[in-house]
């Protein structure tokens, strides 16, 4: 299963963060949907993304400032701020 390409429409620059934010999750959930067809197991991909992520925030803030916003992620977490569809639970 090789990686295959295939062209992206033309996409203006977001005007503000929400619309940023829309269009980043919006190339994820492709990329996530294209990986889960190729096979990839949905445990990997979320480590994986995780991975790339926190890399992404150390490069960007440093490993304190990155630490601090992981901290804040156990609450949010036992918050349900990420149980999608499991409100119930």
């Amino acid at each position: 299963m090789g990686m295959q390409t295939r062209p992206r429409l033309a996409r203006t620059p977001a005007t503000n963060p929400a619309e940023e934010k829309q269009a980043a999750l919006g190339y994820l959930a492709e990329a996530w949907a294209e990986a889960r067809l190729d096979g990839i197991d949905g445990d990997c991909l979320a480590q994986a993304c995780l991975f790339t992520a926190l890399a992404e925030l150390v490069s960007t803030y440093g490993e304190d400032a990155t630490s601090r916003y992981a901290e804040g992620l156990v609450t949010r977490i036992r918050n349900g701020e990420f149980s999608v569809g499991r409100r119930d639970q």
